[in-house]
């Protein structure tokens, strides 16, 4: 069954992580998604490894599959104007490039709605379309630190290894790819209401910023800036990651009940009615007499015999997985989120699966991440109707 915007072709102009993310998104989802490429180069992830798979880089894999690939030089007229063609078929353009730096070659989204008025033009920048910083280049790991995000990650002062650090995988550029998918949908839906199409400003700060959740609430309403705590957490005590006899457990106590069931599982019902840990404002009063004391009951029990004992009455608890354990675990097999997709160099690649799953148009994963330029000349003759001769004077010039 056709995916649920098998409807939508998609046109990428990105590269990295943010504009890719998101258009790999809508191809989970079924678009056609054609991803314009540098000749001999192509998106900059290609050389991002080892670890490679032949000459594909592990990190280009993550974030391409379900796309055709076509390789354009956009710097030369005639590459401009194939583009401009796609485009004018296009229900959307995903770009990632500074605020501006499409307009010499007549790609910027003025340019293109001028010839398809119902075109979706998403741009994803560091810091937006507008503002004082509108010009400056973004990444992932500045924007986790100018946004806040480091500021509340890491060991606090005075413990060691305290200080800022930045999260394990690059959420900034994620999350600004998911809410562009996002945005994208939305202006989608508006078009087919209107027949209007419009441009979807999305910047990595911004994002950054929006995700901070409860922790940005916390300081504007508090009036105060939150600080590192480790695994602690700001609002709820315990809610962290503590050391057993033979490695670590997450206990993750949501409310009073879980904390009484707890107690009475670490052998210390009478802490449940201590005034001081009695209730979660109190237990983050007293957060620290009270980690002390279960710090020094949890590390006297293996790992094991806590999350069964605590998971038989129905505390939140789980183990630290490093990632050889995570798609060993049965729960991720069961829903089989490794999968091994065809690929026409490499037999088969692995690949992480889309967690949407739809009851009546499931999601389909058969097609690996590209070659570089593997789809040019079927898309170009599919889709702009060129014949051999045509694409072979192209390439020649060098604009394929």
């Amino acid at each position: 069954m056709a995916g649920p915007l098998s409807h939508i072709r998609v046109l990428e102009l990105s590269r990295v992580l943010a504009g890719p993310w998101a258009a790999q998104t809508l191809a989970d989802l079924g678009a056609d998604v054609i991803k314009v490429e540098r000749p001999g180069a192509g998106d900059d992830t290609r050389a991002w490894g080892p670890p490679w798979a032949g000459d594909q880089s592990a990190y280009f894999l993550s974030t391409n599959r379900g796309k055709r690939s076509i390789t354009i030089d956009f710097e030369r007229p005639e590459g401009q104007e194939l583009v401009r063609k796609l485009a004018a078929q296009a229900d959307v353009v995903i770009e990632n490039f500074k605020v501006g730096g499409l307009v010499k070659y007549g790609l910027d989204y003025d340019s293109l709605k001028a010839i398809n008025p119902r075109l979706v033009y998403g741009s994803i920048t560091g810091f937006g379309q507008t503002g004082p910083y509108r010009s400056r280049a973004g990444y992932d790991f500045m924007i986790q630190g100018m946004g806040g995000l480091m500021s509340v990650t890491g060991q606090p002062d005075g413990e060691p290894g305290a200080g800022p650090v930045k999260v394990g995988v690059a959420v900034t550029d994620i999350f600004t790819g998911l809410y562009a998918t996002i945005g994208i949908l939305g202006a989608l839906a508006h078009r087919d209401r209107t027949g209007e199409g419009q441009q979807v400003d999305l910047a990595l700060l911004d994002v950054q910023v929006a995700v901070l959740a409860n922790q940005a609430m916390n300081c504007l309403v508090g009036g105060t800036a939150p600080q590192r705590l480790g695994n602690a957490h700001p609002n709820i005590v315990p809610y962290q990651a503590f050391a057993t006899r033979d490695g670590h457990i997450i206990l993750a106590v949501g409310n009073d009940g879980q904390f009484a069931k707890f107690c009475g599982v670490a052998g210390r019902p009478d802490l449940a009615t201590d005034d001081r840990y009695a209730t979660n404002p109190a237990r983050v009063a007293n957060r620290k007499e009270l980690v002390a004391v279960l710090e020094e009951l949890i590390r006297n029990r293996d790992s094991q015999d806590w999350l069964s004992a605590l998971e038989a009455v129905g505390v939140p608890c789980g183990p630290i997985n490093d990632l050889a354990a995570v798609f060993a675990d049965p729960q991720v097999q069961a829903r089989n989120i490794r999968q091994d997709l065809p690929h026409p160099t490499q037999g088969t690649v692995p690949t992480v699966a889309s967690p949407i799953r739809y009851s009546g148009t499931p999601l389909v994963h058969d097609t690996a991440p590209p070659t570089l330029g593997q789809h040019t000349d079927a898309v170009l003759t599919q889709a702009l109707g060129l014949d051999e001769a045509a694409i072979a004077a192209l390439r020649d010039k060098g604009v394929i």
